[in-house]
């Protein structure tokens, strides 16, 4: 009986993709895509993280600088604090943390949102009035959330240097053209190629996982909190392990 489930499970979301990307190769006359579905889709999803982005970016590049420094001064070797703040932030932390910000936010208010939608037969509705529900509903919020998602990375990116510097300056009295300069040295062009292709992966994961849940909920209510669980699970998972085929990736073709 599970393995049957997980059978019309894996049909249903490669189904539901096909559809999403059927959508997606006509954007350009596609009516049914919504601009002001996109847009309120952008502001929920990037401005009003952007407190929750700002704190987590400022800490992160604060204790990276400082917990460096204090370790590797010893060795007289400070330039690989900008190394690792590059290497671990910009590379790595800076796009799991968001993820992780968006799935919990984004993630979850989507896939309850349209599982809602679904028991109330507000979906059908839709539909009768002969609207694309993929297009309107899948569609306009994935282009949202990968937006918000890219604009939110470069913004970690920006306040976890300007964090690092910060303390730099704190705690080591060290001028904002000096650390810049020595941050600007290490950093690469594949660090930032790296860093805008996982925030784009991570923004199609969560938004496409998120939905895909949230449209497969039948018409009973407790499926919808079921649902939400494992979009965020899934998209947790799938995050991580896109995450790590990226990195590999980069480190094979360096």
């Amino acid at each position: 009986m599970t393995t049957l489930r997980e059978k019309k499970s894996a049909k249903g979301f490669f189904l539901f993709c096909s559809l999403t990307l059927d959508e997606v190769l006509r954007i350009r006359s596609n009516r049914h895509v919504s601009s002001m579905v996109i847009l309120r889709q952008i502001l929920f999803t990037g401005y009003e993280a952007l407190p929750l982005i700002s704190f987590l970016a400022l800490a992160i590049g604060g204790l990276v600088i400082l917990q460096g420094t204090n370790l590797l001064a010893e060795f007289g070797q400070g330039i690989w604090v900008h190394i690792v703040l590059v290497t671990v932030v910009v590379n790595e932390l800076s796009g799991i943390l968001t993820a992780l910000v968006v799935v919990a936010r984004s993630g979850t208010a989507i896939s309850t949102e349209l599982g809602n939608m679904r028991v109330r037969r507000e979906i059908d509705l839709i539909e009768s009035f002969g609207i694309s529900p993929i297009g309107y509903l899948v569609l306009s919020r994935i282009i949202g959330v990968v937006v918000a998602m890219v604009i939110l990375v470069l913004y970690f990116n920006f306040v976890a240097i300007l964090g690092g510097w910060l303390f730099s300056r704190l705690f080591n009295h060290l001028e904002f053209q000096a650390f810049m300069s020595d941050f600007l040295s290490v950093l690469k062009l594949s660090h930032v190629l790296s860093s805008l292709l996982k925030s784009i992966a991570f923004g199609i994961i969560v938004s496409t996982l998120s939905t895909y849940h949230g449209m497969s909920v039948g018409h009973a209510s407790t499926e919808v909190p079921q649902r939400t669980i494992r979009a965020v699970v899934s998209s947790i998972f799938v995050v991580i392990l896109a995450d790590m085929l990226i990195t590999w990736l980069f480190w094979v073709f360096r």
